[in-house]
């Protein structure tokens, strides 16, 4: 179940919009047996009524086709001395790089499975379906998000100028890739790692266009956009680092080398245009008006076909690690997981500024503001 809070009454919304993002998830080279089960959907039970928000929670149920084949295994009645066979049987052979050894001690567990089920990439349906209503919302103030794979392995596309990217060709590519060049090598360096028994990581980027300036804040910790994404998207399961912009490439240049040099207003109606983006679009905890850029890498699954050696959770003798089914890469659909994490934030940012209880209210609101965008001698 999926509920979301604080939409405004008079969006339109249909199951159609979140299926789309939803299929999007579930493509990709480099996708697992799981995907031939699933057919998300996301079926709309409160906050809709002929196709327009209420102003009231939004809730949505996601069926798992899957769970008939496990309703024993994962009981919630109580079971006295459960089979030890089949799906029933406890797994204590601890997997490196996922949450079965530290979730088995933290809460007391003797079966891993109790942690692993719960760790699963699975959540993240519920995640983009979320996202999908928050991106639903953002469309209506002019705001689209986007994400490509920067790289995959050892494989790495050639940086594409923001601006002119095709984006129906990055859908359209299996490895949700912009430069075509490369797309073929990435899925070789995929079917190396299947051949290989292993699974390879990747660099993703997300890019929301046509965010207004002042999303955020410099006076609260709290609040800063930057922070807010980069918790958001180091939250979704494998991420290990995430860059506002070229935060990764600055180290080795001078201030004068990474600055977003501000132009002369010559166009009232666009006013605070900037030479270069290399800031991601924030500046002091805020967006600036340019396009939001967020950068962030996904390591390579833990579950591993060829399994790493480890230890038994009852014994702590030598095991070959568990193996549960999974993906080979998660790179091309972290992508559509990383922009719901960040129309999530970017609509929370947004309703917090210029939220109302309606969407014509919200929409007076923003262009009330837009309106006073610009050098403060037209407004003294």
């Amino acid at each position: 179940m999926v509920i979301v809070e604080g939409v405004p009454a008079y969006l339109y919304l249909d199951e159609e919009y979140i299926a789309h993002h939803l299929g999007r998830r579930q493509r990709g080279y480099g996708r697992g047996g799981r995907q031939q089960i699933e057919r998300d959907h996301a079926h709309i039970q409160t906050g809709v009524r002929h196709g327009y928000t209420l102003g009231s929670p939004i809730g949505m149920l996601i069926e798992n086709r899957d769970w008939v084949n496990w309703q024993e295994a994962m009981a919630v009645e109580y079971v006295e001395n459960p089979s030890q066979e089949g799906r029933n049987q406890r797994v204590t052979r601890i997997r490196p790089g996922h949450a079965d050894l530290p979730g088995a001690m933290k809460y007391g567990f003797h079966d891993v499975r109790n942690s692993l089920e719960r760790a699963s990439a699975r959540e993240t349906a519920a995640r983009v379906a979320a996202g999908a209503v928050a991106m639903k919302l953002l469309e209506e103030f002019g705001i689209k998000l986007h994400s490509h794979v920067l790289s995959i392995g050892r494989v790495k596309a050639n940086p594409p100028d923001q601006g002119a990217i095709d984006w129906d060709a990055v859908e359209e590519s299996p490895v949700h890739c912009a430069d075509s060049d490369v797309a073929d090598q990435m899925m070789a360096e995929v079917d190396a790692a299947r051949e290989a028994g292993d699974t390879v990581g990747g660099v993703v980027e997300v890019i929301a266009e046509g965010v207004p300036i002042g999303l955020g804040s410099h006076v609260h910790w709290d609040r800063k956009i930057d922070a807010k994404i980069s918790q958001a998207l180091m939250s979704i399961n494998a991420v290990k680092a995430v860059s506002i912009g070229e935060g990764w490439d600055l180290l080795d240049r001078w201030g004068s080398e990474f600055q977003d040099v501000i132009e002369p207003v010559t166009d009232p109606d666009r006013p605070w245009q900037r030479k270069t983006n290399r800031a991601g679009g924030t500046e002091g905890g805020m967006t600036s008006g340019t396009p939001l850029v967020a950068r962030f890498v996904i390591k390579p699954i833990a579950t591993l076909h060829n399994p790493l050696p480890s230890v038994d959770l009852d014994t702590g003798e030598p095991v070959q690690a568990h193996f549960e089914r999974s993906d080979v890469c998660q790179a091309p659909p972290a992508g559509v997981i990383g922009e719901a994490m960040m129309a999530l934030v970017l609509a929370d940012a947004f309703m917090e500024k210029f939220g109302g209880d309606s969407i014509p209210e919200t929409k007076r609101n923003f262009e009330g503001y837009q309106a006073t965008v610009g050098p403060r001698l037209r407004y003294s």
